[in-house]
């Protein structure tokens, strides 16, 4: 980060405390799914409305709540067939790099 720059919750302090609190703090922590499961989810919605950005932390983030690179390779090819083909390519290139496989 270039010294100086603010990041969006810096410089939107209520979105930081919603993500923290209320996304972090209370969906990702309810039981009734692991968070290994939610990351599942997160990515493969992540990969269907093609947002790139926030797909890589996510995908980190997958990995260290258990889910293999086997499984994320899974999820892509079938996120393919329903969110369409440029969707998946681009989650493709994402776990690449997220892998250390580019």
């Amino acid at each position: 980060m270039a010294k100086g720059k603010q990041t969006v919750y810096e410089f939107i302090p209520k979105l930081g405390q919603l993500r923290d609190d209320v996304l972090f703090g209370d969906v990702w922590e309810h039981p009734d799914l692991s968070k290994r499961d939610r990351s599942l989810a997160t990515v493969a919605i992540l990969a269907a409305l093609y947002r790139t950005d926030e797909m890589r932390g996510h995908m980190r983030r997958a990995l260290d709540n258990g889910v293999t690179e086997t499984e994320l390779k899974g999820l892509i090819t079938h996120v393919a067939f329903y969110a369409g083909w440029p969707c998946a390519v681009n989650a493709g290139r994402i776990a690449m790099e997220v892998c250390g496989k580019e």
